[in-house]
């Protein structure tokens, strides 16, 4: 419980200074707040990537630094125009074998991982190009705090704590450096009375956590769509964006994509980089499907994304599947 405390204390303190620091500004734009919460109890299980939160913010386009602009429109593979926000963000990721009742996991199964990060990222909006750098520092391992906090939460509601923490994966620092650009090919269009747009994307992630290729395409229908890319997610992921610009008072839409990752490094399943460790066989190629429905209203934006995602080692029975609940707002 302790643990927890000391993470609540942290987010509360981060984004109470970024928030005070936003509202004396006093400019027209605002930056937009969210938090995210994906978990397989939403696909009826409790294994695999079980568990993730996150909470970010996002400044509004004036609130960035002349200098970083200025860095990201050097950088060759973002537009030269457009507005230019940062973004920064903390959060907890569990990773769970099938069998969390035996003190020893089995070989063939995952190992037992945690991952507590931190972001920082430039994200660059052309209108049509959604350009999204972003550098991610954290710990594997026990420092995570994922075990206990995944026993103290099982503990309050009932469940059954996890037994072979003890053989989670060692105390590792990581690292990411990650970069996607989504692309509004098909920009708003109307039909029916409804608007839709289709927007593909693709990227690549380096370091000793993730090393992978992805590309993939997601379509959305609705009214009064939102300027924005679609709903947050903790990556590896199908893009979003953070922010959100409201068209109107009260819009809706659905939402269907697919994300594939080329993959040659995934630490939660490769084990650590310096010493030996549980491991599995990972597979080379996952995909993930994606379908979801979004609100806004005003200055709240709320989303739910249902993912099916492919196995990603070679002793996984099933495909893994979870849900995404994020709610943001401008301030």
């Amino acid at each position: 419980m302790k643990y927890a405390s000391i993470i609540v204390a942290t987010l509360l303190a981060m984004f109470g200074i970024v928030a005070i620091s936003a509202r004396a500004s006093n400019q027209p734009e605002k930056g937009t707040f969210g938090v995210l919460f994906e978990n397989d109890w939403f696909g009826d299980s409790d294994h695999d990537y079980t568990n993730g939160v996150e909470a970010t913010y996002t400044t509004a386009p004036q609130d960035t630094p002349d200098w970083l602009v200025g860095i990201a429109h050097w950088i060759p593979f973002f537009s030269a125009k457009g507005d230019v926000r940062t973004r920064y963000a903390i959060g907890q990721n569990m990773f769970t074998p099938i069998d969390k009742t035996l003190a020893n996991p089995l070989s063939a199964d995952r190992p037992y991982a945690g991952f507590l990060y931190g972001t920082f990222g430039l994200v660059g909006d052309s209108g049509t190009y959604l350009d999204q750098l972003q550098f991610t520092v954290g710990v594997v391992g026990p420092m995570s705090l994922a075990g206990d906090a995944q026993n103290w939460v099982h503990g309050i509601v009932g469940d059954k704590k996890a037994k072979g923490w003890h053989y989670q994966l060692h105390n590792e620092p990581g690292l990411i450096i990650q970069y996607e650009r989504s692309i509004k090919i098909i920009p708003p269009q109307t039909v029916v009375g409804l608007i839709f747009d289709v927007e593909p994307h693709y990227g690549a992630a380096v370091g000793n956590v993730y090393d992978f290729i992805n590309a993939g395409l997601m379509a959305r229908l609705g009214f009064n769509l939102p300027n924005d890319y679609g709903p947050m997610r903790i990556d590896p992921s199908m893009p979003g964006s953070n922010f959100f610009e409201p068209t109107g008072g009260f819009s809706a839409y659905v939402f269907a994509g697919v994300d594939g990752r080329a993959i040659a490094r995934n630490l939660f399943l490769d084990g650590n980089t310096f010493e030996d460790s549980r491991s599995v066989v990972k597979r080379n190629l996952v995909y993930d499907i994606d379908l979801g429905a979004v609100m806004t209203f005003n200055a709240f934006r709320l989303s739910y994304t249902y993912v099916i995602r492919t196995r990603e080692y070679s002793t996984q029975p099933n495909n893994s599947k979870f849900g995404a609940v994020a709610l943001s707002f401008r301030f």
